[in-house]
């Protein structure tokens, strides 16, 4: 395909299609295998991903791209096939998440900078050469009456909009992930605040990007929905919809190519049944669509339990998700399909 970042970044919102978020640290894929009782290991780590990446429909029909973990990047399939030779294989752009992680914020209580841009720009040219034609960069923005800070609005928008040029210098289209947390502490706030506080985040980081010369056309947004906290839950589906179409039109340049969503704690079936309302229902400028971790890997996760008789099963488990979101990427998801 064609390497320029604006092609790139189209190819990763073809419409029907989504990004597969592969990229579960060491400790947050241990408590995973933890819920199957499975050691995680490199191999059964390997595994895992394997089969996900080589359910074949799923993968060619319903996933533009994958974002992996330096190990992933890394590994080869059991029969010797470099990983990311797998997913080019079914037409998916390889990805890679750089970040360092979440870390308390000096001077900020309850609330964190995500770390890792020292030698970042030798890292990317590393990972570009492994087959990364992607980044994924998460800043974390905690919520409630209180939160977040200016302070931390402010320095979590700069490294997103310094990690992301130092991407496109690269020649790798950054995917810029500000989430307003839905699950964080203590998770009560309204769907209002979210709006307040999501619009306050999105417009900061567009800012920050304009400062670094960030070129909108070769980048993908992903953040969170505008939802009410996991512990305040009364919001409908519809008002979901249509206060996080009204907020991104508010926000979001239409220069940006395309938004996938992140899950952020809600339900397999709720995260789909939001992206379908906003496709169906609202004229956009932009593609939106998903990049889901949990929310495309759960029911196949439980599925497979680590055991080879059950590949072909949870395969079909993770194509069905894939497929109930694909149809929410073009509005058209319906209830009845998940029992199909």
């Amino acid at each position: 395909m064609s390497e320029r970042l604006e092609d790139i970044a189209a190819a990763m919102v073809t419409p029907g299609q989504g990004i597969l978020a592969a990229d579960e640290s060491s400790g947050t894929i241990k408590k995973r295998f933890d819920t199957i009782g499975l050691e995680s290991t490199e191999e059964n780590r390997r595994d895992y991903r394997e089969m996900m990446f080589r359910a074949e429909t799923a993968m060619k029909d319903c996933i533009s791209g994958v974002i992996l973990y330096d190990e992933t990047i890394r590994q080869k399939a059991a029969d010797g096939t470099p990983l990311v030779d797998v997913i080019k294989a079914s037409g998916a752009v390889p990805g890679i998440k750089v970040d360092g992680g979440a870390k308390p914020l000096a001077g900020f209580d309850d609330e964190t900078i995500t770390e890792g841009l020292d030698g970042l720009r030798d890292r990317l040219a590393e990972y570009y050469g492994l087959g990364a034609r992607f980044a994924k960069w998460r800043g974390v923005i905690s919520i409630s009456n209180d939160l977040p800070s200016w302070g931390a609005v402010k320095q979590n928008a700069q490294a997103l909009a310094r990690y992301a040029a130092l991407c496109q210098e690269a020649g790798i289209v950054p995917i810029v992930e500000p989430e307003v947390l839905m699950d964080g502490k203590p998770g009560d706030h309204s769907i209002d605040r979210c709006y307040e506080v999501t619009e306050w985040v999105l417009k900061t980081v567009f800012a920050e990007l304009y400062d670094a010369r960030v070129s909108l056309e070769g980048m993908v947004l992903k953040p969170n929905m505008v939802i009410d906290g996991k512990n305040a839950r009364k919001a409908s589906r519809e008002e979901v919809a249509e206060k996080t179409v009204r907020c991104l039109k508010s926000t979001v340049p239409a220069a940006v190519p395309g938004i996938a969503f992140l899950s952020g704690g809600q339900s397999d079936e709720e995260a789909t049944a939001h992206l379908s309302l906003m496709n169906a229902g609202f004229d956009m400028p932009w593609a939106l669509t998903f990049s889901y971790g949990r929310a495309l890997q759960a029911a196949a996760l439980k599925t497979w339990a680590g055991k080879k008789e059950n590949v072909a099963a949870a395969q079909k488990a993770f194509a069905h998700r894939a497929k109930m979101n694909s149809l929410a990427a073009t509005g058209q998801w319906k209830q009845d399909l998940e029992a199909a």
